[in-house]
């Protein structure tokens, strides 16, 4: 496969969660008095947060609808809030095992590699700093939902890394992700290859419904892909 560039998700796929986003999610949920299933939040992993957030309230909160911006605005920021403070102070936080390696040795052979994510940039930056990927020679780009027009499922994230990256041909183009909206956001973009990993949301059952070409447990199984 001619593949010039590799777009991975961040939490759950190059970077350890357990379970964090979800728990920061539904404290922000419970500061408004809204108890939330982890299971619901599990189906909106991925996407941009406000939009997550927004989708939340509409199944467990239609009589907001007077006040629906205010607080989804106050969620999303308590959210926020949580999210830097967990990834700038969490002494367990670290990369999946194989990201890094995985990083360098696509370079080594002239594929370029990028992150996306449903965070915004300001949680996103918390993360790059404390796993010291703000300075990692072996990421190209970091592209982050609030900076495109729309997040996933929509492909504006790809095309403005593949934009700023250089790559004309997204059939070049391989996206990796652990949930349905990596997926999506894949298939709309027109990827070659779309690989979804079981090390975040879903699990290898809930992956396989949506279709993904390859479902991997680990990311040291994604060279073999690629040969």
């Amino acid at each position: 496969m001619n593949i010039e560039l590799v777009v991975f998700d961040m939490a759950g796929t190059t970077v350890a969660d357990n379970g964090n986003v979800n728990d920061s999610f539904r404290h922000a949920f419970a500061s408004e008095g809204i108890i939330v299933n982890a299971a619901d939040i599990n189906k909106v992993m991925g996407y941009r947060k406000i939009e997550a957030v927004k989708t939340i309230l509409a199944k467990y909160a239609p009589y907001l609808a007077d006040s629906l911006n205010e607080t989804i605005h106050r969620i999303h920021d308590r959210f926020t809030e949580d999210m830097v403070f967990f990834y700038l102070n969490d002494t367990d936080l670290k990369p999946l095992p194989f990201a890094e390696d995985l990083f360098q040795l696509l370079q080594s052979k002239g594929i370029k590699v990028a992150l996306n994510t449903g965070f915004t940039r300001v949680i996103t930056d918390a993360i790059l700093t404390r796993l010291g990927w703000n300075k990692n020679p072996f990421i190209n780009q970091v592209i982050c939902s609030d900076e495109v027009p729309e997040g996933r499922p929509h492909a504006y994230m790809i095309q403005s890394i593949m934009r700023q990256l250089g790559i004309s041909t997204v059939k070049n183009v391989a996206k990796v992700g652990d949930t349905e909206v990596d997926v999506l956001e894949g298939r709309n973009a027109g990827c070659d290859m779309v690989v979804s990993v079981t090390s975040g949301a879903y699990s290898r059952e809930e992956l396989i419904q949506y279709s993904p070409d390859f479902i991997i447990d680990s990311l040291q199984e994604f060279p073999a892909l690629i040969q």
